[in-house]
C-alpha cells in the first residue's frame, strides 16, 4: 500500500516541476532589462568581435574611407550576432536536456522566440547595412550570412559543417575591398587565407566541446573527426593559411606568422585540449594580424 503515495508525489513533483520550466520560460520573455545581457552572451561575443574587427582592419587596408569601413563593421557585427544568436536557438532543447546553465537560452534567461526575433533582425539589419555599402558587399555579406544560418539550421551535425566556414569566411575580404570607390573582388590569396583560416578555427572551436557534442548526437566533421583528427587538422589549415597569404609576397608579417604557426604546429597535436584551443586560437589572431597587413594596398 505505500507505493501508491510515493508514485503519486512523484507525479506531483514532475508536474510542479513542468509548470516551473513554463513559467521560468514565460518569465524570459518578459525581462526587458535582462534580456539584452542574455542576447548578448548567446551570440558567442568573442568570435563576433573578432570576425568583426578583422573585416574592419580588411577594409582600412585596402583604402576604405572611414565611414565605409565603419559601414562594414557594422554589417559584419549585426550579421555575427545574428548567427551566433541563432545558433543557440537552435541548439537550446539539446542544451537544455544536457543541463547547460552556460547558455541563456537553455537556461530560460531569455526566450527562445524573442532569440529568434532579435536574430532575424539582426539578419536583416546586416543586409541592409551591407546594401548601403555597394552591391558587392550585399552579396559578400549575404554569402557569409547564408553560410552561418545553413551551418546553424542544418550543417552543424553533417560532415558538410566545415564547408559552411570556408564559403562564409572566404567572402570576408570581399565584404572589405566592396567598400572601395571601385569595389572589387578580392584578390584570391586572400579569400583562400581567410576561407582556411575559418576552417582552422571550426575544428579548434569545437574541441573543448567535443566530448559532449558527441554525446548529444552531433556529429559534423570535427566530431567525425575525433580529437585526434580535428588537432592535425589545425595545424595543417593554420600553416596552408601562412602559404597562401605569401600570395601577397614576402611581406615580413607573413613571414613571422608562418614562422609561429610552423613552430606552433607539434605543441597544438599534444598539449590538452584547452590548451590547444587557447594556442590554436593564438595563431589564428598572429595570421590575422598577417593578413590584414599584406593585405595594405594588395586587396
Amino acid at each position: 500500500m505505500k507505493p501508491r503515495p510515493a508514485r503519486a508525489e512523484c507525479r506531483l513533483c514532475r508536474a510542479r516541476r513542468s509548470r516551473r520550466e513554463i513559467d521560468r520560460a514565460a518569465y524570459a520573455d518578459r525581462m526587458p532589462a535582462a534580456a539584452p545581457l542574455a542576447l548578448l552572451r548567446s551570440s558567442h561575443p568573442g568570435p563576433t568581435v573578432v570576425v568583426t574587427a578583422v573585416a574592419a582592419g580588411l577594409a582600412a587596408a585596402a583604402g576604405a574611407a572611414p565611414l565605409d569601413v565603419g559601414l562594414v563593421a557594422a554589417t559584419v557585427l549585426a550579421n555575427q550576432l545574428s548567427i551566433g544568436i541563432a545558433n543557440d536557438v537552435v541548439d537550446a532543447p539539446r542544451d537544455r536536456a544536457a543541463g547547460r546553465r552556460d547558455k541563456p537560452i537553455a537556461a530560460g534567461a531569455v526566450g527562445r522566440r524573442t532569440a529568434l526575433i532579435v536574430a532575424l533582425v539582426l539578419a536583416a539589419a546586416s543586409l541592409a547595412l551591407a546594401a548601403l555599402v555597394s552591391p558587392l558587399t550585399l552579396l559578400a555579406a549575404g554569402v557569409l550570412l547564408v553560410a552561418g544560418w545553413a551551418y546553424d539550421l542544418l550543417l552543424k551535425a553533417t560532415p558538410a559543417s566545415l564547408l559552411c566556414y570556408l564559403a562564409g569566411f572566404a567572402a570576408l575580404p570581399t565584404i572589405a575591398t566592396g567598400a572601395l570607390a571601385e569595389p572589387r573582388l578580392a584578390a584570391w590569396w586572400a579569400g583562400l587565407a581567410a576561407a582556411l583560416l575559418g576552417a582552422a578555427a571550426h575544428l579548434a572551436n569545437v574541441l573543448p566541446d567535443l566530448d559532449h557534442d558527441r554525446a548529444a548526437g552531433v556529429r559534423g566533421l570535427p566530431q567525425r573527426l575525433g580529437r585526434r583528427g580535428s588537432r592535425v587538422g589545425c595545424a595543417v589549415l593554420l600553416v596552408a593559411t601562412g602559404a597562401a597569404l605569401l600570395g601577397a609576397g614576402a611581406h615580413p608579417a607573413v613571414i613571422v606568422a608562418i614562422a609561429i604557426a610552423l613552430v606552433a604546429a607539434p605543441f597544438a597535436l599534444t598539449l590538452p585540449g584547452r590548451a590547444a584551443f587557447r594556442l590554436v586560437m593564438g595563431v589564428a589572431l598572429v595570421l590575422v594580424i598577417a593578413l590584414v597587413a599584406a593585405g595594405a594596398g594588395r586587396l
